[in-house]
């Protein structure tokens, strides 16, 4: 029988909205699901118990009144561990704010209350959202739903865990290398980057930097867009603030598309099984385009320029924590700072020419291409405990963002891009496709990418996999608070 947690955001809200499920059902539904499945993977950790059901018995009395109803009317939502939500702890995953509790909500958190959502847990993440993993001093460590013992990605692992094991059937998550699109990959859901400023937000505190964003995770790409376009505000607390083209949302017709594949965009490190998996995939769904071919644009010189314009970043988000309490944080975040003061304003200058060069070669690429597919990241999951993979294809890993680059080249070039889930790998484990759009296209993307689910639903082979749930709730797990080590 199907549970109410189990229904996608999409049929739920229809549920809500036509009096045929209650919100409180909803939650309670969500709550015994986290109950059921959390020990053992670690992607929710905080709750608003009160809270939350006094929202969901205003959001069913609403229902009953006939009142008008927002997109997400009551649907459960986690935020992750980043973004302060007023009365629910925040910690940013750093020891220094372990029992802060916002008293307000940042935007983006209030835009979702009133679009209907109900705010009522936190997900896991690296300490400061630094890193592809998801650990930190203050919750430990969070593991994969199909095999607790490695990785669920991130840095938005927690909200991938609780999407894929049904614990809620939206979830926020915020990306710069990768963050919404490796843990989606890896646990089997749907993340996707947006264009910078599209969701927006005050916690780009370089305002003009277009490296991080926010956005939307669920287990479908229909619920995606349901969420998208609830988040979309273009505010005007982002210096970046971009309109949603809302021509874009319409359903596609993917047989008039020209698409390229690319294993690995001409630089990035892949592993030779995830290479024949993508192969595979790629073959199994290609004749549903117009034309495609193996092709990808001229990254150049990428991987110094993402390099030296995170190192950037990196240097403005933490000087002041810097100034005020110096090396409060843990290994990751302070290797992400000793390797950022290397770099010259010389470098960082240069970093910006060439950057430009690579965005104007990509804009050549998609005048030809309507879209770009990858694999979404060319690493297998690795041990939970280690910083990012000791080495891919025999090849050991330089540093903490060396093994990303198929998503960190997307960043780069501010084009919205999804990661959708496309059965397992040759280990058995989920395997994603990330698909990139042209600038500022982010529905048709999503439409796409919902044309795409389509095709691969039928196919065992190629459908979103499901994690084993009598497997999470009983596989035993006794090393949450290990210490964590670098790889290599």
């Amino acid at each position: 029988m199907v549970q109410p947690c189990d229904l996608t955001a999409s049929e739920a809200r229809f549920l809500i909205g036509a009096k045929q499920l209650s919100p409180v059902e909803l939650l309670t539904s969500c709550l015994a699901r986290i109950e059921d499945a959390n020990e053992a993977v670690n992607g929710v950790v905080a709750i608003d118990k009160e809270g939350a059901r006094a929202a969901a018995e205003r959001a069913e009395k609403a229902v009953l009144a006939g009142e008008e109803l927002g997109p997400l009317h009551g649907l459960p939502i986690g935020i992750k561990d980043l973004n302060d939500t007023a009365g629910l702890r925040t910690t940013y995953g750093s020891r220094l704010y372990e029992q802060h509790v916002p008293a307000e909500d940042e935007h983006l958190v209030a835009n979702l209350r009133r679009k209907g959502a109900i705010v009522f847990a936190k997900t896991n993440t690296p300490e400061w959202g630094a890193g592809g993993n998801t650990f930190n001093p203050v919750y430990g460590v969070s593991g994969n739903p199909f095999d607790v013992s490695l990785t669920c990605g991130g840095s938005s692992g927690g909200s991938a865990i609780a999407l894929s094991l049904g614990m809620m059937p939206l979830a926020h998550g915020s990306d710069n290398a990768g963050s919404l699109r490796i843990p989606a990959a890896y646990c089997g859901v749907v993340g996707f980057r947006p264009t910078a400023g599209i969701v927006a937000s005050e916690k780009r505190l370089i305002g003009l930097s277009h490296l991080p964003v926010q956005g939307p995770m669920a287990r479908t790409s229909e619920d995606v867009r349901l969420l998208l376009r609830a988040m979309a505000t273009s505010a005007s607390i982002d210096a970046l603030a971009t309109p949603l083209d809302e021509k874009d949302d319409a359903p596609v017709d993917v047989s008039r598309l020209k698409v390229a594949f690319s294993q690995d965009l001409g630089f990035a490190p892949c592993e030779e099984g995830l290479r024949r998996t993508f192969d595979e995939r790629t073959a199994a769904f290609a004749s549903i385009f117009r034309e495609t071919a193996v092709a990808h644009p001229d990254f150049g010189e990428v991987r110094r320029v993402y390099e030296i314009l995170r190192a950037v970043n990196y240097i403005g988000m933490f000087a002041d924590r810097q100034k005020d309490k110096p090396r409060q944080w843990g290994p990751l975040v302070q290797q992400n700072l000793d390797h950022a003061a290397r770099f010259s304003l010389e470098d960082a200058s240069l970093a910006f020419i060439e950057q430009n060069r690579i965005y104007q070669r990509v804009q050549a690429f998609f005048r030809e291409f309507d879209l770009l597919i990858t694999p979404t990241v060319g690493a297998y999951p690795w041990p939970k405990h280690d910083m990012y993979p000791a080495e891919i294809g025999g090849e050991p890993i330089a540093n903490y963002f060396d093994w990303v680059g198929l998503t960190y080249a997307i960043t780069l070039i501010n084009h919205p891009c999804i990661s959708i889930p496309c059965g397992r790998d040759d280990r058995g484990l989920p395997f994603g496709l990330q698909i990139i759009g042209r600038r500022n296209a982010d529905l048709h993307l999503v439409r796409v990418a919902e044309a795409i689910e389509k095709v691969l639903a039928p196919s065992p082979a190629l459908a979103r996999p499901l994690p084993d749930l009598s497997y999470v709730r009983t596989v035993q797990v006794n090393d949450r608070m290990q210490p964590v080590v670098a790889a290599g």
